[in-house]
């Protein structure tokens, strides 16, 4: 890592531009920069949940999973043109998204089946889990909206696994609710009707 990063104020965006990865500048509402502000968002509130008590295994994955939203706000920020780069911009690979979904099933294969929609909510960090899980969502589609603007792209991989890690966070909050014992909080249909 040869790179500092010393300088924190720059003024360069005080026009309402900021840089992208590849030297170009896009305006800071931009929809690929949407698309990565919601990654970032998604990262920090897993550093949220990662400061309160979480199981260990669960914790772990979430770890990496930090480390591989900034890998997806990486590939986010270098746009493939189709022009050659000096350099070999950092994708986010088919073996993470492989990965994802193996810890997926390793969580879910002691869960008991649903039968019923999930609450959000039972313990703090499913809690937190659950709120991940939406904004995790909302990153999914801010990047889908920006590959399909014109002359935009979104690599296959980068959606894959943010697809992947929505499925993720709501598995990893039941598995949480099941270690701890608080359990599922079932919806109820209907539960607060009066009449007909």
């Amino acid at each position: 890592m040869g790179n500092r990063l010393s300088k924190i104020v720059t003024r360069t965006g005080d026009d309402g531009t900021t840089g992208l990865g590849d030297g170009s500048r896009v305006a800071k509402d931009s929809p690929r920069i949407d698309a990565i502000g919601a990654v970032d968002e998604l990262n920090s509130s897993l550093g949220v949940l990662l400061a309160e008590p979480v199981p260990e295994d669960v914790a772990a994955l979430l770890t990496d999973i930090q480390h591989d939203l900034f890998d997806l706000g990486a590939d986010l920020c270098v746009p493939d043109t189709g022009e050659s780069l000096a350099w070999t911009p950092l994708r986010v690979g088919a073996d993470q998204v492989t990965r994802l979904e193996r810890d997926i099933d390793a969580l879910n294969a002691s869960l008991d089946p649903l039968r019923s929609f999930v609450l959000p909510g039972g313990h703090p960090a499913a809690a937190h889990l659950h709120v991940a899980r939406t904004v995790c969502r909302r990153a999914e589609r801010l990047m889908t909206e920006l590959a399909l603007l014109p002359g935009e792209t979104v690599s296959a991989p980068a959606a894959q696994y943010v697809n992947r890690l929505s499925d993720f966070l709501f598995v990893a909050s039941r598995h949480v609710n099941a270690v701890t014992g608080v359990g599922d909080v079932l919806w109820v249909p209907g539960k607060t009707r009066t009449g007909g």
